[in-house]
């Protein structure tokens, strides 16, 4: 499994913008991990637990060369969430991961946002094989999953096998670039 790292701090997509998490996003990262809206992603937890959880998004950075991103509106900084290749120490396999703030739901933000953070974890990290865990309550990440093509894989290994969740497996591309 490549651990490669990117260069690539920020991404562009038509709309957004896809840029490394920086200490200003700290504040917004804790808010929604202390909100209830985080409770499918380690989140609605008291506030120094919330800051960790938040701060970890620059470690992951720091540590592994990529990470999820802050989404951004093209000319508004404004953090909208965070979507992009994760893949935490002692994971079975290599993720695309995602959390939305609530200001960003139902605009497709977050669906233009993971298909190029998966083409960037293709293309640049070299990433063949990517799911995504999803809580069996999330019915608004299922629903993401599936329209990004990831399927349900039953036999997939857990994350957390004393919590399992749901495990989603993106299209595999082949030698043509096409899906498989």
């Amino acid at each position: 499994m490549s651990l490669m790292r990117s260069d690539i701090a920020s991404l562009e997509t038509e709309r957004l913008v896809l840029r490394r998490p920086a200490a200003r996003d700290v504040p917004a990262l804790t808010a929604f991990y202390r909100s209830e809206r985080s409770q499918y992603s380690g989140g609605h937890v008291p506030h120094a637990r919330a800051w960790i959880n938040a701060v970890a998004m620059l470690g992951h950075w720091e540590a592994r060369g990529y990470g999820l991103w802050t989404v951004t509106k093209k000319g508004d900084d404004t953090a909208l969430g965070l979507v992009g290749p994760y893949f935490p120490n002692g994971r079975p396999e290599t993720e695309l991961g995602w959390v939305l703030f609530e200001q960003a739901e139902g605009k497709g933000i977050a669906f233009e946002a993971a298909r190029a953070a998966r083409d960037h974890a293709r293309n640049h990290l070299g990433w063949t094989q990517i799911v995504s865990y999803i809580d069996d309550r999330n019915t608004r990440s299922i629903a993401l999953a599936e329209r990004l093509g990831a399927t349900l894989d039953r036999d997939a290994p857990q994350p957390k096998p004393d919590d399992p969740c749901l495990v989603f497996r993106h299209p595999a591309v082949d030698a043509s670039g096409g899906t498989a």
